[in-house]
């Protein structure tokens, strides 16, 4: 039976890569990269900061990826301050937390992060369990954040359904052993399934969502 509901973040609780890109293009472009939809896609997207800085500026040192990553996000959190979560998202909270089915935050998204979004959505205080990149020696595309929030939610892999919309969070949700969807913010329903996704979404009103919800519960 189904007993947990975890989300990534970013692209999943909230459409917020269009800020995210805004906020990369701003602090990188005294170094001379652009970063367009395309870069974002494919070296961004639901990576750590330590492997995106590592790409996109591999001739500086380490400390200079932390200090543009530290930019980075605070500029993110100036410019975060209007964004709503995806259509649907309170309503599945409302049926989730009425049913007894805890729901779990899983984010490669720094604390700072995650408070100032769930604070801006609406959603502070609403989460059981909230793994974020401090808490965990390896992030994802490694499932090390979804075991631990499976086991601080005292459950089984098979207990859970995930919700994540890039390739290396449904690649962590998916070798963590969980039921996936795929949230279709910035991917289309094939490269999600590509990596792995067991359904897509388009938003949390999606029938095909409530069909999955439905058998799980037994309703």
């Amino acid at each position: 039976m189904l007993k947990a509901l975890i989300f990534d973040m970013d692209g999943t609780l909230v459409h917020s890569d269009p800020v995210h890109l805004e906020a990369f293009a701003a602090v990188l472009k005294d170094e001379g990269v652009a970063i367009d939809e395309e870069i974002y896609r494919s070296k961004i997207i639901g990576r750590t900061n330590e492997a995106i800085f590592a790409s996109l500026l591999p001739h500086l040192p380490v400390d200079r990826h932390e200090a543009y990553a530290d930019e980075k996000e605070a500029t993110f959190r100036r410019m975060a301050t209007q964004l709503k979560p995806l259509e649907g998202l309170l309503d599945l909270l409302d049926w989730a937390e009425g049913s007894g089915i805890k729901i779990a935050l899983v984010t490669n998204a720094p604390r700072l992060n995650a408070d100032h979004m769930l604070e801006v959505l609406g959603l502070a205080g609403r989460f059981k369990v909230e793994i974020t990149i401090e808490e965990v020696e390896r992030g994802k595309p490694d499932p090390l954040p979804y075991l631990t929030a499976i086991e601080r939610l005292g459950i089984s892999d098979g207990e859970a359904i995930a919700f994540e919309d890039s390739p290396s969070g449904m690649r962590a949700a998916k070798a963590a052993g969980l039921f996936s969807f795929g949230v279709l913010t910035g991917l289309t329903a094939d490269e999600m399934r590509d990596v792995g996704a067991d359904g897509a979404i388009m938003t949390f009103r999606d029938p095909a969502l409530w069909e999955i919800l439905e058998h799980r519960t037994g309703r």
